[in-house]
């Protein structure tokens, strides 16, 4: 039976996880649940799926008493981290928002888990670091994310034929169709309408700009150690086809599913093994059509700034990121408009001056002052 920490288990991916395990309790089990604040949800699943330790970065008022004693608690701003040193659990899905999710990607190598990694942000801000980490540590970076995941899946069957390119494909957002000028004035309540995915609200802003396309490159070029100009972006709206890869022969796969996140959620799980299906199936034959587009460039140009970061190296992609998180989050608080996401992340791209990455804590800096230059334009730039 493999066991796993589930960090971040309130949100959509925790929870189809928690899923995923319930159906599969033969298999799996859970050692560990953290969250950042939503204290209710989690203390309705340490009652269901009882784990030995539980952790919330925001303190409740009270814990009630039926589960007060029933696990360990952590509380704080480091809890993730200290969840999952306790966990002694096989493996660790970081569902953790953002940039924030790095340092339990890293805790759990160290700790000698696998790592189900469910959002993309520790390896767009430090890949290069956090595989050279993993590789030394001997464990694995199994990715959650449905298009790396096709991907992995898809790599399997290899059989030594040498890689050509990574097909990533893109559902297009809710504003595929839209023209340039109603996408830079689109409302939150518009953005927030994502046509094929169930998702939290930074990773669905991040699909209506693009930027999410352009992180999910970047993770690509890390976790799949190819060249930017291997991975090819196809916007795909039926999101059927959750990625391809193209051999030299010409020969391509393509793993194609539901787009339901408990598929590659439990491949990760079970990993090399496979598993009874918990999602639906595809039925081919009320499948009209399958339909490929090339992204464009001039109205989402937030694409383009993954190839730019990556080709620039050094601490570039971490500027990006951490740029764009708090564009996003200050989209969503109405301070900008949603045209503003993506100038806003490239201005910073512009002003942070970049070094090369030594360290660690080369790469908090350059989260650090990608943010105070993202809060300095947004002082400067007041509706």
């Amino acid at each position: 039976m493999k066991s796993f920490v589930i960090c971040g288990s309130t949100g959509s991916i925790g929870r189809q996880a928690l899923d995923v395990i319930s159906k599969h309790s033969e298999s799996f089990c859970v050692k560990a649940l953290t969250a950042y604040s939503s204290h209710e949800l989690l203390f309705e699943q340490v009652r269901r799926f009882h784990p030995r330790i539980a952790g919330l970065v925001v303190e409740p008022e009270t814990i009630p008493e039926d589960i007060r004693y029933s696990c360990e608690w952590f509380f704080g701003e480091d809890a993730v981290q200290r969840v999952i040193l306790a966990s002694n659990a096989d493996g660790a899905l970081i569902s953790v928002v953002g940039f924030s999710g790095l340092t339990g990607v890293l805790t759990a190598i160290d700790c000698g888990m696998d790592v189900l990694l469910a959002n993309k942000e520790p390896l767009v801000a430090a890949g290069e670091m956090v595989m050279e980490k993993a590789r030394i540590n001997q464990v694995s970076i199994l990715p959650v994310d449905s298009e790396h995941s096709a991907i992995f899946q898809c790599l399997q069957g290899a059989a030594g034929n040498p890689l050509e390119r990574i097909l990533l494909t893109c559902s297009g957002g809710p504003f595929r169709t839209w023209e340039k000028e109603a996408i830079l004035s689109a409302t939150k309540e518009d953005a927030l309408r994502h046509p094929k995915w169930n998702m939290g609200q930074k990773i669905t802003i991040d699909s209506s700009t693009l930027i999410n396309k352009a992180l999910e490159v970047i993770e690509a070029r890390w976790l799949f150690q190819v060249n930017p100009e291997q991975i090819e972006v196809i916007v795909h709206p039926e999101s059927i086809i959750h990625s391809m890869i193209e051999f030299k022969d010409g020969a391509v796969l393509a793993q194609l599913g539901m787009p339901d996140m408990r598929i590659p959620i439990m491949y990760a799980m079970s990993y090399p093994a496979r598993m009874n299906a918990v999602s639906p199936r595809i039925d081919f034959q009320t499948l009209s059509a399958l339909h490929f587009e090339k992204p464009d460039t001039e109205r989402f140009p937030g694409l383009l700034l993954a190839y730019e970061a990556l080709h620039s190296g050094g601490r570039m992609t971490t500027i990006l990121n951490g740029a764009n998180e708090v564009a996003v989050d200050a989209f969503l608080h109405d301070r900008i408009r949603f045209g503003n996401i993506v100038q806003l992340v490239g201005d910073v791209m512009e002003t942070v001056p970049n070094c090369t990455v030594k360290t660690i804590g080369d790469i908090f800096e350059a989260d650090r002052m990608a943010r105070e230059a993202a809060n300095n334009w947004l002082k400067a730039h007041v509706l």
